[in-house]
């Protein structure tokens, strides 16, 4: 009996490690299901996802507010924003995003768990290295902050 248990344990643990994630899902903190819409619809999961992140990572600093602020401002909670080398919702300089990504994300020891794409152009990745970087540095690198 017992072993029959632990038999279909193991099967339905490999089943659910060997199924592919939804489109629409990825595991790690800040996982927003984005709405099929229009532009105010995809800046409302934006600043969702900007409050989630505040909330998960308390990077201080002026809290969630002061980080709404900061996206208007910067991207207008677009998260495909271009602004001459500037990219994503927090529009993060471009020569310098490799290197925030793999400070913040790729060197912490949570981040297997994370499914974090390296571009900037990915609001959750842009929100969450933000969160991080604010947490350790503050707005310093903002204009609008």
């Amino acid at each position: 009996m017992h072993r029959r248990i632990l038999t279909t344990v193991v099967a339905v643990a490999l089943l659910a490690m060997a199924a592919p994630a939804g489109a629409h899902h990825r595991e790690g903190p800040c996982d927003i299901h984005w709405r099929d819409g229009g532009s105010e619809e995809i800046r409302r999961d934006v600043r969702r996802l900007i409050l989630c992140a505040w909330d998960r990572f308390r990077p201080g600093h002026g809290g969630p507010r002061r980080a709404l602020e900061v996206a208007r401002c910067e991207s207008g909670f677009w998260p495909w924003a271009v602004g001459g080398s500037n990219l994503g919702v927090f529009q993060h300089q471009a020569r310098y995003w490799p290197r925030r990504f793999e400070l913040l994300v790729e060197r912490n020891p949570l981040r297997a768990s994370w499914e974090l794409s390296p571009s900037a152009l990915d609001a959750r990745t842009n929100v969450i290295v933000t969160a991080l970087y604010v947490r350790r540095f503050g707005w310093s690198a903002w204009a609008c902050a």
